[in-house]
């Protein structure tokens, strides 16, 4: 079970945006990482922005599910995951993380803001914290 991108976008009028994110691509072939961060990214907005406002989805895309839950004032928020990631815990941390990043940063930053401009550090905390260590024998 597995993590590999955790992302906070903006559903604006004309369209989305990302504001911050982070990746675990570590599972990854060293050549492929770049590409399929591009991929989770690019992935991450498509959804959010085929998503109504105030809602919850789980999307299967290749071998990952993609949830996402867009909030009602445009914040939104996308875990992509393996398979046998539990749901419930996505959408407890997609809460958690979207709650915070609220309280953090000024809603009048977020149509505009982007990766470099918002100050929001705790998204690899979380994404490291999430990680379910699978045990090795």
């Amino acid at each position: 079970m597995r993590l590999y991108s955790l992302s906070v976008l903006y559903k604006g009028d004309p369209k989305v945006h990302l504001l911050k994110a982070a990746y675990d691509v570590s599972t990854f072939n060293f050549f492929q990482r770049s590409s399929v961060q591009e991929f989770m990214t690019f992935t991450s907005q498509l959804i959010t922005e085929r998503s109504a406002l105030g809602s919850r989805a789980s999307v299967k895309e290749q071998e990952y599910l993609c949830h996402v839950y867009v909030r009602s004032d445009g914040l939104a928020g996308v875990v992509i995951a393996d398979n046998e990631y539990p749901q419930r815990v996505c959408f407890t941390l997609l809460d958690k993380v979207l709650d915070e990043f609220s309280r953090q940063v000024s809603k009048m930053d977020w149509p505009s803001g982007s990766p470099a401009t918002i100050s929001y550090s705790a998204l690899d905390g979380y994404l490291s914290k999430y990680q379910v260590q699978t045990s090795r024998t």
